[in-house]
């Protein structure tokens, strides 16, 4: 037999259907529902007369537009109304919820892994485009838009093209203070957003091997940031531990067959992909971007590039651009900018072990004066699992505030928004304009030196920092 990749492994086990020429009909194991990208496909079932095919195969959770200070006040008219559609239509097409009252509810990419219900060889698709996450695990995971919501609630079916594979290889070990935010930063700043367009991402080498699940699922996580369908990582040990007992994983003699078949699912020798990048894991440093994209980054230890450097007219009136609307000077050292807020969170860094590292910077110290520092769980289970450990406590004896599970600033849909101006170092993934309200700027950093930057006021290499 022909060598062949994971992701066509998933993807031929998937096929239900192949005409010549065509897109292919793919069956689809896990729908994750939320409350912004499904109402209108819930509206489309109804006027249609039609029944959710799967109702055990889809899952649905609130989290875009979730206060995180007050979560059952829901101020905004149009985010409360989005809430209460997502109970009615759950409630109505049997889908199970976690709402605002569950222990589970929280951001869709994190409470899918902490649940069990991702894993390995699945194919996952979610209305966002952050579902690339799940391919931490080994799944095909990717996001969809609106009308293919109701394809998949209607038929637990979807046509796709099928995308082009590219192997980024992470040769060596991560240097100590660098992280996988770091790298996948790193990554998209040196090959640009467009680098995955049309492809798959697998993503390999001693670096990939030696991380957790957590630090896979951030690379994943922003894998679209760098144009890619979705991210992928071969299911190991370190998956099959993370997975082993949680609420939807098998149990008993089905674990054991299970683990059997994902073994399986890792890309043969000899087999080919169309693009292969390699990185060097001895050259990333921790990474901050100064732009408007996540490819407008550089190292803590560098400067605000000079768009004049740059090789082509394009990306010197793109960078001229954005340097405006951050209001940077060319030549200015990345040390030197100063911050208004700071966002720890999100579907790409509000797990546990994000709250670990950033609480672990924080520890005897306080939040500089004049910024806003806050503290965001990406699901129940985390807010409990971090109280149970202490860290709330650690981060509000430092200024910061302890929040909800939500979206929360990421995204600046619910009441987190930054006001007019404010520089916000997040630990999102997006930093385009506006995203985080209107006219403010956003710098996309690790957890641990989003910490630092809280305590210190500016940007901080915390390679250097005294843990106390």
């Amino acid at each position: 037999m022909k060598p062949t990749t994971i992701f066509e492994k998933i993807w031929n086990d998937h096929i239900v259907d192949q005409e010549e020429g065509k897109p292919a009909l793919l069956y689809i194991d896990l729908h994750l529902v939320h409350e912004v990208t499904s109402p209108q496909a819930f509206e489309g079932l109804r006027l249609t007369g039609r029944e959710v095919r799967r109702p055990d195969l889809t899952y649905a959770t609130m989290d875009h537009n979730v206060p995180t200070k007050d979560r059952f006040n829901i101020e905004d008219p149009i985010s409360k109304q989005q809430i209460d559609a997502l109970y009615q239509n759950c409630e109505e097409f049997n889908i199970p919820l976690a709402d605002l009252s569950s222990p589970e509810q929280g951001i869709v990419h994190i409470i899918g892994p902490e649940m069990g219900l991702t894993q390995p060889g699945k194919t996952i698709v979610c209305g966002d485009s952050h579902t690339s996450t799940h391919g931490a695990f080994g799944a095909l995971a990717f996001g969809i838009g609106t009308s293919e919501v109701e394809h998949v609630l209607a038929t637990q079916c979807l046509q796709q093209t099928k995308p082009k594979t590219l192997n980024i290889k992470i040769n060596g070990s991560l240097p100590v203070g660098t992280t996988a935010k770091d790298l996948i930063l790193y990554i998209i700043g040196q090959h640009g957003t467009s680098v995955g367009a049309g492809h798959v991402i697998e993503f390999t080498g001693e670096a990939i091997e030696k991380m957790t699940m957590e630090e896979r699922m951030t690379v994943c996580n922003m894998s679209i940031e760098a144009g890619a369908r979705a991210g992928l990582i071969t299911p190991d040990e370190t998956t099959f531990r993370y997975l082993e007992g949680r609420h939807y994983t098998p149990k008993g003699q089905d674990w054991t067959t299970a683990i059997e078949s994902w073994k399986k699912l890792v890309t043969d020798p000899g087999a080919v992909y169309d693009q292969t990048v390699e990185i060097n894991a001895a050259d990333i440093i921790p990474q901050v971007t100064w732009g408007t994209t996540p490819s407008m980054g550089t190292g803590i230890t560098k400067n605000v590039p000079n768009p004049e450097e740059l090789p082509t007219v394009t990306e010197q009136q793109t960078a001229r651009r954005a340097l405006e609307y951050m209001e940077l000077i060319p030549g200015t050292p990345i040390t030197d900018i100063k911050i208004d807020r700071a966002f720890i969170g999100s579907c790409t860094n509000g797990r546990i072990e994000d709250l670990r590292a950033a609480a672990q910077v924080v520890k005897g110290y306080k939040v500089v004066s004049h910024v806003n520092a806050m503290i965001v769980p990406g699901s129940q289970t985390v807010k409990k699992q971090a109280e149970q450990e202490g860290l709330d406590k650690i981060f509000v004896e430092a200024g910061f505030e302890w929040r909800e599970s939500g979206c929360s600033m990421c995204l600046g849909m619910n009441s987190d928004v930054l006001k007019k101006r404010e520089r916000c170092a997040s630990t999102s993934n997006r930093n385009f304009e506006g995203r985080m309200g209107r006219n403010s700027k956003t710098h996309l950093l690790s957890p641990a030196m989003v910490a630092a930057a809280a305590i210190k006021g500016h940007f901080t290499d915390v390679r250097e920092w005294t843990f106390q």
